[in-house]
């Protein structure tokens, strides 16, 4: 009866065939936000071809709204849901905790936004923040929505260089950053790193006139800065407290109403394949999508406690912490430590306490985790609770009104079971809509290749019964002696083993084969690495795809270089595979000591 159940909703929701009807689909969803105008076109106009002129995505042209009243006005005052706990945020030590409703949101909210009307932010203008995982964050980032303003969020544990280079790109007015926060055991003087890269603004011509402190580390609610702790600095000239400023503002705010393809943030991509590029989200489209994936990919109910354990830094964080959870009216915790602080079990601990009854985390989290022992993103293609059956690996089935096609290298539509390039036939309502100040690199990356297509960069595999596994990046491919061998597909042998908790594989030059496989491995707590090891890592990799996938060499990394969002740099590792020093950008490197001892213990070629 289930299966049966899945195929007609399968036939409802997921064929090509059906997609005139999505408009009328999404046109329904449309109905549970309040709009001041109504939409005078049609739902989606798009051009994905760029030989028939300029790309471009538009979602319910001529419409206006606010997200902010849609996410906070509207839960309190029509769904009564004031008293409604939105967020149970956790800090870095055992301990330290606080709630907030949405009623106490909606004020704090209202307070801010005043706060930055009176600094002379309007409608259209850029503000950049940079800030720990605090509920201040998300009171920011709404508060810039409430007035039209357009946040670009910084993820905390980036460099100042990384900072003064997106709050150049973007031409930010204004700063809002923290005196600093602890990560673990570590302290992150935040405030220094602002000044820093405020600094290098001024050098380069940008002056950023106002900076927004909010004072965490000491949680003192001062009225002005005269008793702020020596270690803060402090320019008069430009840095303004947090605390004063609300101490003295309104709660009461009218919302900026904006048009449907409005931008509402610009946030830029973690620069681990170049220069960051700064994509841009819209009004409409984005609250229509993020409050849909929400409800419908997490099951959302109305008792539920959920945990997305990802950094508001991130696409995953926006869309999945803050925008997507309000929109339904959710309860979410907030963390702002790790995963191991102070030891492993926390994450549980969390769980437990606040009664999760969702919970979404990473890979990267998990695979973090599994080194000490098994006791203590928006969503395009995904699967349904209870109406979609899982297959191991699998991404399962396009969302509504996404329309993926598998492509060979010449661009054919490949049909039934395939494997080749992943791309879209069509936009849906929260998909990006450009490069900020650079749709020609927009329409280079994604659409020139293949005209008429979006091209993500992913290769895809699908089988016979339509389910789709993402194989890893196109450009994580390599040619071993003519055939063509996917990354991710050797990672996965490697890390089958039970002594290996992370591997990463990278092509390196090879005279006669092209390129050769070279592995670094990551080992659980307590495995000593030995050439027994490693003969038991080539023999598994031989059996699970073929003597063809063969390491040539294998490295014991007890670490990895990964960005602060935590994504493997795998152009570190090529530079380190052939022992090239000239790593290019690395500011978004989380640890570079981790890139010396790799250089330092490389290995040689097997025999």
């Amino acid at each position: 009866m289930r299966q049966a159940a899945f195929q007609t909703c399968r036939k409802v929701l997921f064929l090509p065939k059906l997609c005139p009807r999505l408009a009328e689909f999404w046109g329904v969803v449309a109905k549970d936000f309040f709009w001041k105008s109504k939409p005078t076109g049609p739902f989606l106009s798009y051009n994905f071809d760029v030989t028939k002129g300029e790309i471009f995505i538009k979602c319910m042209e001529g419409a206006s709204t606010n997200i902010c009243y849609n996410l906070l006005d509207r839960n309190v005052h029509e769904r009564k849901l004031g008293d409604r706990i939105a967020f149970f945020w956790e800090g870095n030590e055992p301990g330290d905790e606080s709630v907030v409703t949405y009623r106490e949101l909606l004020q704090r909210v209202c307070r801010f936004a005043n706060v930055l009307r009176s600094q002379g932010v309007k409608k259209g203008d850029r503000v950049s923040i940079y800030m720990p995982m605090v509920i201040e964050l998300v009171v920011a980032m709404l508060a810039c929505v409430r007035i039209g303003a357009v946040h670009s969020i910084v993820f905390a544990g980036f460099s100042a260089e990384s900072l003064c280079e997106r709050i150049m790109d973007s031409q930010c007015l204004l700063l809002i950053t923290a005196d600093g926060f602890y990560r673990g055991d570590k302290l992150i003087n935040l405030k220094h790193l602002a000044d820093e890269a405020l600094q290098k603004c001024r050098d380069k011509g940008f002056p950023v006139k106002r900076c927004i402190v909010l004072k965490h580390l000491s949680k003192e609610p001062e009225e002005s800065m005269d008793s702020h702790s020596p270690p803060v600095p402090w320019n008069p000239e430009v840095d303004l407290c947090w605390h004063a400023l609300i101490s003295e503002a309104s709660d009461e705010c009218e919302p900026e109403w904006c048009n449907s393809e409005d931008p509402l943030f610009i946030l830029y991509t973690s620069g681990s394949t170049g220069k960051p590029k700064g994509v841009v989200h819209t009004v409409s489209g984005y609250m229509l999508y993020t409050a849909t994936t929400f409800k419908l990919v997490f099951d959302h109910q109305p008792d539920d406690v959920y945990w997305c354990t990802a950094d508001i830094g991130w696409i995953t964080g926006h869309s999945y912490i803050t925008y997507g959870p309000l929109a339904n009216g959710a309860t979410s915790v907030l963390f702002e430590g790790l995963p191991t602080y102070p030891d492993v079990s926390r994450m549980w601990e969390i769980v437990d306490k606040y009664h999760v009854t969702k919970f979404y985390t990473a890979p990267t989290a998990i695979r973090l985790l599994m080194k000490f022992g098994s006791e203590p993103g928006g969503h395009v293609l995904t699967p349904l609770p209870a109406a979609t059956p899982m297959k191991p690996g699998s991404a399962t089935f396009p969302f509504f009104g996404v329309v993926p096609a598998i492509l060979n290298e010449s661009g054919e539509e490949l049909e039934g079971p395939s494997e080749g390039y992943l791309v879209f036939k069509q936009p849906w309502p929260g998909v990006m809509r450009t490069v900020y100040g650079n749709h020609q690199r927009f329409e280079s990356i994604y659409f020139k290749k293949f005209p008429g297509y979006y091209v993500t960069g992913d290769g895809c595999r699908r089988d016979k019964d339509g389910y789709y596994w993402i194989t890893g990046r196109i450009d994580d491919m390599l040619n071993v002696s003519g055939h063509l061998l996917s990354t991710a597909e050797v990672e996965s042998a490697l890390v089958e083993h039970r002594a290996v908790a992370e591997a990463a594989v990278v092509g390196r030059p090879h005279p006669i084969k092209g390129e050769s496989l070279y592995c670094f491995v990551t080992l659980k707590d307590g495995v000593a690495y030995s050439q027994m090891l490693e003969a038991e890592l080539k023999k598994q990799v031989r059996e699970k795809i073929g003597a063809i996938a063969t390491p040539d060499y294998i490295q014991n990394a007890p670490g990895l270089p990964k960005t602060r969002s935590g994504k493997i740099m795998r152009r570190v590792l090529r530079k380190i595979a052939c022992n090239e020093k000239d790593l290019g950008d690395i500011s978004t490197l989380a640890d570079s000591s981790v890139v010396e001892e790799l250089f330092q213990n490389r290995c040689c070629p097997s025999v």
